[in-house]
């Protein structure tokens, strides 16, 4: 797969963006507090500032695993994950959290942007079987389903399982209370991962809990 070009006269400049962040500060130096620090899930209280913008940093620096070579992909063995067919592997985190995650990510060294066609049919079909599994768990409210990517080079999508009625958990902020919940128990988090990774390879691949 080959990147599109660039449209003419579109992009972003990093100098301009700061410069037109900067020029909205208050007479505090700062911007000010958006609506969400007002919204019922938003996980933190009392007085906050927003962060003044640094200065870019271009270009930027590697993220781990840019170079395929020292990826982790190529260490983990595949009994390490939690299921594993082909082309794909779904981990979990190594300790337990505040709430059901898991990662699922190419076996092949692919960011979301490179990768083939084949695999990014593959990838719809599975995100929604995730979400269809985890869905189905007792107690679970809403899967939510999130790729960033600015850590890590090889595309890795989180799915978070929000426990239902906890209604402070719903939305965007759901992984900063995974930082600070405190985790679920051992035994419950072992049971629900040998689960997940059943259900998925009830469909094909290989469960290795």
């Amino acid at each position: 797969m080959t990147r599109p070009d660039p449209a003419p006269g579109a992009g972003l400049d990093a100098a301009r963006f700061t410069e037109r962040v900067r020029a909205a500060y208050g007479p505090d130096g700062r911007l000010a507090l958006p609506p969400l620090t007002e919204w019922d899930i938003f996980p933190f209280e009392g007085d906050l500032l927003v962060k003044q913008l640094a200065d870019p940093v271009l270009p930027e620096p590697p993220r781990h695993g840019e170079n395929p070579a020292t990826c982790d992909c190529r260490e983990r063995a595949d009994d390490s994950y939690l299921w594993t067919d082909e082309h794909w592997r779904l981990g979990g985190l190594a300790e337990p959290a505040g709430v059901p995650a898991y990662l699922l990510m190419p076996r092949a060294h692919h960011d979301l942007a490179d990768l083939p066609d084949d695999l990014a049919a593959e990838l719809g079909v599975l995100i929604v079987r995730l979400d269809r599994i985890l869905s189905a768990v007792p107690g679970v409210g809403r899967v939510h389903v999130n790729k960033w990517g600015d850590g890590g080079a090889h595309l890795h999508v989180w799915f978070i399982a929000r426990p239902a009625g906890v209604l402070q958990l719903r939305g965007s902020c759901l992984p900063d209370w995974l930082d600070v919940l405190p985790p679920l128990p051992a035994d419950d988090w072992d049971m629900l991962a040998g689960h997940v990774a059943h259900a998925m390879a009830e469909y094909g691949g290989v469960a290795h809990r």
